[in-house]
Order: structure tokens, then C-alpha cells, then sequence
């Protein structure tokens, strides 16, 4: 039998997490989520939807942007242009968006693949999805039973979205590794890692999966 030195976990040695929620600052799925919009900001221009709010808009399309429009769940929703979920849009318009920005929302749609074709059918020719989903994450107690909840992996995530979007046109990256995976789930902030723990990559370990997806031009 090999020896194992015995795991020293410290304060974590507990069943249940240090915090619940983002009372202690920016989360890490919201780091990475932050990372892959980063990545790809220069696709974030002209006539962008972003499902929830448009914060990511604001924050990477600035000046490049030169319309915003917010896919809201429920009348109230800020800013909220459109109102419904991505399985059942009809009312918006074909052809329309220079970039689709769906920051984890897709998991909380129960037909991700009536989802994925909306997101490609209101998309201009040429025009650029940018999705992040989660991996690795907890289940918030509010939607233990209202709702659906996937998870991904990002071969999960490259076979569903290659079915709408061809493959030439698509990327798929992972973020995380087994740190930033635990940090997440004790409710332990990306602040309290260092930028190197953080940018770490280890796919057995994905905390977020984004996909970078184009609609061909013409």
C-alpha cells in the first residue's frame, strides 16, 4: 500500500460551505464568465441582445456598441427590451443582432437545442453568439425545485452547439481547475486567489465553459 500524508484542510474540513451567495465579493464563475467576455470583446459591437441584463455589454462592447437590447425573463426586467426565455421568442425578429450574449442562462432552459436556434436564427449573417455555462457550480437553493438545471462539460457543450452552428465556426473553452472549483463551492471570492491559481487550466476541472459560435456569412 502506498503512504498518503494526510490532506491538512484547515478551515474547510466542514460539510457545510463558508458562505452561501457573494457576500464576500466576485465569484469565481463570475471571474471566468468575466474572462471569456474579455476574450472576446471585439465581437461585442454593433446590434448586441444579451440575455438577463447588459452588463457585459456595457463593460466590453463600450463604443463598439451602437444598439443594446436585453432579453428579460418578466415584464419588470431593467432596461428589458424583449420579454420571454430563448425557447420561445418568436416576436423577435429574424436575422437582427451583430452578437447574441448569453452569460449563463442557457442551463436554466429546459430545450437547449430549441434555445441554441433561436440564438442562431436572430443572429445577422456573420454575426457572433458568445455563451458561458456552468461546470463544476452548486444548485442556489431557490432553484432546487423551480426549476430545471443543467451542467456542462465542454464536449457536452461542443456537440450541442455544433449541431446549430458548424464547426469551423465554433470554439469552445474551459476555465478552472480543482482550487478554483473548491473556492467556488465554499462561497470562498475569486479575491481571496491569487490571479495565478485563478488562470490555472485544468479541463477534469471546469468551473465555466464558454463558446465563442459564428452564423455564416451570407
Amino acid at each position: 500500500m502506498h503512504q498518503h500524508h494526510l490532506v491538512d484542510f484547515g478551515s474547510l474540513r466542514r460539510v457545510a460551505p463558508v458562505s452561501r451567495g457573494s457576500e464576500r465579493g466576485v465569484t469565481v464563475d463570475r471571474y471566468y464568465i468575466e474572462c471569456a467576455m474579455r476574450q472576446h470583446a471585439e465581437d461585442i459591437h454593433g446590434h448586441v441582445l444579451e440575455v438577463g441584463d447588459d452588463v457585459y455589454t456595457r463593460r466590453f462592447g463600450a463604443a463598439r456598441v451602437s444598439r443594446s437590447d436585453v432579453l428579460g425573463e418578466s415584464e419588470g426586467t431593467p432596461r428589458g427590451t424583449y420579454v420571454g426565455n430563448l425557447e420561445n421568442v418568436p416576436h423577435i425578429p429574424s436575422g437582427t443582432f451583430d452578437c447574441v450574449v448569453v452569460p449563463n442562462a442557457l442551463h436554466l432552459v429546459h430545450d437547449l437545442r430549441v434555445a441554441l436556434r433561436t440564438v442562431y436564427r436572430v443572429l445577422r449573417p456573420g454575426g457572433v453568439a458568445l455563451i458561458t455555462v456552468p461546470g463544476i457550480t452548486e444548485v442556489p437553493s431557490d432553484e432546487l425545485r423551480a426549476r430545471p438545471r443543467w451542467t456542462f462539460t465542454a464536449a457536452s457543450m461542443h456537440r450541442l452547439a455544433s449541431e446549430v452552428f458548424p464547426g469551423t465556426c465554433l470554439t469552445v473553452d474551459s476555465y478552472g481547475n480543482v482550487l478554483a472549483a473548491v473556492a467556488l463551492l465554499h462561497g470562498v471570492s475569486a479575491d481571496e486567489l491569487s490571479r495565478e491559481e485563478l488562470d490555472a487550466r485544468d479541463e477534469e476541472y471546469p468551473v465555466i465553459i464558454a463558446v465563442r459560435a459564428s452564423k455564416p456569412a451570407a
